[in-house]
């Protein structure tokens, strides 16, 4: 079984950088897949971005991409995300998730993913 732990976020304001990590433990050969979404409040959870073991390869949505981004650390097993020039439509809770062999075209969806971590908030005031 795999375990996902997450620490970081928190509150901010707009133009801050916030760092949230998330911290794979257990069968992680069995989390092929890690990504992290977010739920603002009354809304769907979002895609914002994913990992791969295998070929360390990372991939963030498009609406986010140039600010925020996935980073890796093999060593401690570890998936960043590094959130930058934050907005007030950035606040909501921030999940990571892991999956094995998750196809591409299933990437953004929550029902893919068979683990999550237990969330955490950001808030991002102006």
């Amino acid at each position: 079984q795999v375990q996902l732990v997450q620490s970081g976020g928190g509150l901010a304001q707009v133009g801050d950088s916030l760092t949230l990590s998330c911290v794979v433990s257990g069968r992680t050969s069995t989390a092929h897949s890690v990504a992290w979404f977010r739920q603002a409040p009354g809304k769907e959870r979002e895609f914002v971005g994913a990992s791969w073991r295998n070929t360390g390869n990372t991939y963030v949505a498009d609406s986010m991409k140039g600010r925020f981004a996935i980073v890796r650390d093999k060593a401690q097993n570890t998936i960043h995300l590094q959130m930058s020039s934050l907005k007030i439509e950035d606040t909501g809770v921030y999940f990571c998730a892991a999956g094995d062999r998750i196809i591409l075209s299933s990437l953004r969806r929550p029902s893919a993913y068979d683990i999550w971590g237990q969330g955490t908030q950001v808030t991002v005031s102006s």
